[in-house]
């Protein structure tokens, strides 16, 4: 994906290089990886293919130009996935990935390179350069985030429209209950994580690390205040960690916690937050393109903003209203 060692001069050094890369999904849902060569730059590991721009070139054009080069495919279709920053200790990357969906021929390794198809819960048996880590997040994840409304009229009104929104394809809940007694929490936590685990989707808990495990959540979601109350990572590599941010710092502090994403708000207006200074679509692109984590837009968010959050960086949208069953779109 980068040049190998001895290519890379003492000015090369202290500039930034622009990669363009492709996850390729195929229709059994596996991604493709290609070893690097050895006398490489992070020679040995697992990488994404693709590749540096070249000069006047876009990100599409050089993903056109890298998969036919390295792979003997021709791109049909693709959309943008993550931007990574990164800065290893002799150079800066800039990874433009996208998630490729389809191309015409066969996947071969045109330079020798050793190829390998890994669904997403087995890309971490990889080993791969330090820059890839938040595309392996990005990839495992889904493009929508359910929030649960955090008040409850009754239990089992409750537990229907979750199972209704579990029906209607979503993935990865926030349980976020509040003014409730721990009592009540953890049986109406634990009902919520059966019902999740039985759709094969994955909820996080809005709330303590103790009270995640004892409902046997998939992990923990930090709001913005428990964020800064945090040294270190709070649960196990094994789980999820996600974080409520408003700001570039907010996002910076995630990212050094080792979340594994975020959600950035408010991006547009909320008939919740009346009051709120929304971001707007730039100023969400700015903030996550310095983001070292993939990053979930919220705020007036509904399904017909998926496409227009991928085109701002976004891993996709997260919210309650137009996702969650009970609740009308809007």
């Amino acid at each position: 994906m980068t040049p190998p060692v001895d290519t890379i001069g003492p000015a090369e050094r202290d500039e930034l290089i622009h990669v363009a890369a492709a996850a390729l999904i195929d229709d059994r849902d596996r991604v493709l990886l290609a070893r690097r060569p050895l006398d490489a730059h992070q020679g040995g590991l697992w990488e994404f293919p693709g590749g540096k721009l070249e000069a006047g070139e876009s990100v599409p054009e050089a993903l056109r130009r890298e998969l036919h080069e390295e792979l003997g495919i021709e791109l049909q279709r693709h959309r943008p996935l993550i931007r990574v920053r990164h800065q290893y200790a002799d150079r800066s990357v800039l990874l433009d990935v996208h998630r490729v969906t389809a191309w015409q021929g066969e996947p071969v390794g045109r330079q020798g390179q050793p190829l390998a198809w890994a669904l997403p819960e087995e890309l971490n048996d990889y080993p791969m350069p330090a820059a890839d880590v938040p595309i392996v997040s990005a990839l495992q994840l889904p493009p929508v985030y359910l929030i649960t409304p955090p008040k409850m009229a009754d239990r089992s009104g409750f537990l229907r429209a979750l199972e209704r929104s579990l029906a209607a394809g979503i993935r990865l809940v926030q349980l976020r209950l509040f003014d409730i007694d721990d009592a009540t929490l953890l049986e109406i936590g634990r009902a919520a994580c059966a019902l999740c685990h039985a759709a094969q989707a994955r909820v996080l808990l809005n709330g303590s690390p103790e009270t995640a495990a004892a409902i046997g959540a998939d992990g923990v979601h930090l709001n913005s205040r428990a964020l800064y109350r945090q040294q270190q990572r709070p649960i196990a590599a094994t789980q999820l960690l996600a974080a409520s941010c408003h700001t570039r710092e907010d996002l910076a502090q995630a990212a050094a916690l080792g979340a594994d994403f975020a959600m950035l708000s408010p991006v547009l207006p909320t008939r919740s937050h009346p009051d709120a200074d929304p971001l707007g679509w730039g100023r969400f692109a700015g903030w996550v393109d310095d983001a070292a984590l993939p990053v979930f837009a919220l705020g007036g968010m509904h399904p017909d903003l998926i496409e227009t959050a991928w085109r701002h960086g976004a891993q996709g949208i997260a919210g309650i209203r137009g996702l969650w069953a009970d609740e009308p779109a809007g």
